[in-house]
């Protein structure tokens, strides 16, 4: 391989599944017309086109590691990433999570951007000797300023200014455009044109205490407008438990679980409210698809999720069904001219703060960033 003259970034992402093909896309997005060309590599996942061409970036690479070959050291994937490094003339590396940061600060003497977009990432001893043995050449950045917090709890020996937020956001215009309206949302789910409906989307999983959304709309039922279901969208190893839940509860005929449904977020204006419910969530981007969608939202007040709601939406407790009840029922009062008013507010909190626009001046603006750019 020869080198390029041409100055390069490298985005090095654990793989493409869920949300994380967007995370890769909106790190691209930042280097629009600033005269970097992206080269996005994936450690896991096979070679596929319409991942390659929905990352936004100048080159996509697949290394097609599996999980089970990047257990332990990991030298294989060092030495390839190497390869890669010295093919390019990079100025900085930005990795996703744990292991490809621990890989590109192995692999290359580059300075490495690590984003975080979950908790406890930094919990076990062994990361924090690994950060703290590569500082110099290592800042962080969480999703949320709740994820940039549990950073520095557990890196509590660095420099504050080391460990930044930068949110995760959309391109507002693009969902927007690819959303359906409400009619066609629902009749594309199957759902009743009727129906009040609330909804959550995500993993059947204890972190997204559905099990407290399934108690807080039971508590809310009777004063709900007719025809209230309950809707989401997701799979998991809960279905069972929440299905017999929905039983006990006696409201088994007013849940409806989809599974998984691809392209959820086109979707969302299908719903009257969108609720979260999860434990402590690093941020919820969810939460950004139907404020777009211009759905009222009411989520946990914790982790990210209440960065994203406060001022715009309706928080509550964790775990609480009686408060979720309470703003449930609030939020089955608006009317119309009411919704409007909350969907231009959601609308405008998303430009000011969620946007690619917006989260590409803060990304400029990073200490850590201004420094490397003044270098090159």
């Amino acid at each position: 391989m020869t080198r390029s003259a041409e100055r390069h970034v490298l985005q090095f992402c654990h793989g493409y599944d869920g949300p994380f093909l967007d995370c890769a896309r909106q790190y691209a997005s930042v280097f629009a017309g600033s005269g970097y060309r992206v080269t996005t590599v994936f450690l896991t996942g096979a070679a596929d086109a319409e991942v390659a061409a929905a990352c936004g970036s100048d080159e996509v690479l697949f290394m097609e590691y599996s999980s089970k070959a990047i257990r332990g050291l990991k030298l294989g994937a060092i030495l390839d990433l190497r390869k890669i490094a010295a093919s390019r003339d990079f100025s900085f590396c930005i990795a996703h999570r744990f292991k490809p940061i621990y890989i590109a600060l192995l692999a290359t003497q580059l300075p490495v951007i690590g984003v975080h977009h979950a908790f406890g990432d930094y919990q076990r001893r062994g990361r924090k000797v690994f950060a703290h043995l590569f500082r110099r050449r290592l800042s962080l950045l969480g999703v949320s300023d709740a994820v940039r917090d549990d950073l520095r709890r557990c890196l509590a020996k660095w420099p504050t200014g080391r460990i930044r937020t930068l949110y995760n956001r959309i391109d507002v215009d693009a969902l927007r455009a690819e959303q359906l309206t409400e009619g066609p949302a629902r009749e594309a789910l199957g759902l009743a044109q009727d129906s009040w409906i609330v909804g959550n989307v995500g993993r059947l999983h204890p972190d997204k205490d559905q099990a407290t959304l399934l108690r807080g709309f039971a508590l809310a039922l009777p004063s709900l407008p007719e025809r209230a279901q309950l809707v989401i969208m997701g799979k998991g190893r809960l279905e069972q438990d929440l299905i017999e839940l929905a039983r006990e509860l006696g409201i088994e005929d007013k849940v409806r679980l989809l599974g998984q449904v691809a392209d959820a977020r086109r979707y969302f204006a299908a719903f009257d409210v969108f609720a979260l419910s999860s434990d402590h969530e690093p941020f919820g981007m969810v939460l950004l698809e139907a404020m777009a969608a211009g759905v009222p939202v009411i989520a946990t007040a914790a982790g990210g999720a209440r960065e994203v709601v406060d001022g715009v939406g309706m928080l509550f407790p964790l775990g609480d069904a009686e408060r979720l009840a309470e703003g449930l029922l609030h939020l089955a009062k608006l009317d119309a001219g009411q919704r409007q008013a909350c969907a231009e507010s959601m609308l405008a909190r998303l430009h000011e703060r969620f946007s690619d626009q917006a989260v590409r001046d803060n990304f400029w603006r990073l200490p850590a960033i201004a420094a490397l750019t003044a270098e090159a």
